[in-house]
């Protein structure tokens, strides 16, 4: 059987690679994904495959492998880039994070319609790399307390 990993969905530049490096905690520097990375616990998606309708399909299949889909908007920057009911189209639970939350806390309430739209109806979590909020309690339900802080 193979190894369930966290699948880490956005549009590009929403700091998917950045979340990717915490989970990992490998502390390899953060570099433009043009593919699909396979980490030790993470699949870290390129944005093409969201802005992109007709890569939706490799995200699907990719989905096989996860235990979690993440799905993110980026509070900095909350473009409408994932069509709507997305998340229904996974069989893994579907987490939405909100990125970048030190940046321009008025846009967290687009965020979430955003992602209700999408039809992500499991947990939120408002996420920022820098600050570290929510880190913690991200990798508390992805990972419970098996994974150092």
């Amino acid at each position: 059987m193979r190894k369930k990993r966290v699948m880490v969905v956005g549009p590009t530049q929403c700091g998917k690679t950045s979340l990717v490096r915490l989970l990992e905690q490998d502390g390899k520097p953060v570099r433009r994904t043009p593919d699909m990375i396979y980490g030790k616990v993470t699949m870290d998606c390129p944005g093409s495959y969201v802005e992109n309708a007709d890569s939706y399909k490799h995200l699907i299949a990719a989905s096989q492998d996860a235990s979690h889909v993440l799905l993110l908007v980026d509070q900095s920057r909350p473009i409408d880039i994932y069509s709507p009911r997305f998340a229904q189209a996974f069989t893994k639970p579907v987490v939405g994070v909100i990125t970048k939350t030190d940046l321009k806390p008025e846009n967290r309430e687009s965020c979430l319609r955003q992602l209700k739209l999408m039809g992500v109806d499991g947990p939120i979590f408002p996420i920022s790399v820098k600050t570290g909020e929510g880190i913690n309690e991200l990798k508390d339900y992805l990972f419970g307390s098996a994974v150092d802080k």
